[in-house]
């Protein structure tokens, strides 16, 4: 891998990005600063979860990154997982206190996010670990709506069953 700056806080970045555990482990025991974000916002763990690196964000969790910041965007981890459909990393932050209802500045969730990309199984997910539905985002639509529009026929029925059995 290679690395273009000489600045840890970039470095810690790239690591993240690359899912370079080793590096990750070496920062962390140096007490390196989890909250470091880059120009749009993204901290370590918005990225290793991003990017699909599941040891990665696991160990960033274990050290203290908090599962709840928000980029520049407002858009947190789990927003992003549940955009890229990474179902297993999605389950670990929310078992490390990522909180399934936060808004971004468009007042998107990660619900709304799983439904307009088609990622059913995060649709499952996010409704099993108790996601509210009636969030609205800034045009008044709810991840409901979301499915409906997109012609998600399987998230739509996700919804449904979810709302039978609640």
């Amino acid at each position: 891998m290679t690395f273009y700056s000489t600045n840890p806080d970039d470095l810690l970045i790239d690591a993240a990005r690359n899912g370079d555990v080793t590096y990750l482990k070496e920062r962390i025991a140096e007490g390196a600063d989890l909250s470091i974000t880059n120009g749009r916002g993204f901290t370590p763990l918005i990225i290793a979860s991003y990017d699909g690196h599941l040891d990665a964000t696991k160990l960033l969790l274990e050290a203290g990154a908090d599962p709840n910041t928000q980029d520049n965007s407002g858009n947190t981890a789990l927003m992003g997982v549940s955009f890229k459909g990474y179902s297993e990393i999605a389950k670990l932050l929310i078992e490390n206190g990522a909180d399934l209802n936060l808004q971004n500045g468009s007042g998107g969730t990660a619900l709304m996010f799983a439904t307009l990309f088609g990622r059913n199984q995060m649709v499952k997910v996010l409704l099993d670990a108790g996601a509210d539905t009636s969030i609205r985002d800034a045009r008044g639509l709810t991840a409901l709506d979301l499915a409906y529009q997109q012609g998600n026929e399987e998230a739509f029925n996700l919804f449904k069953e979810h709302h039978e059995n609640a």
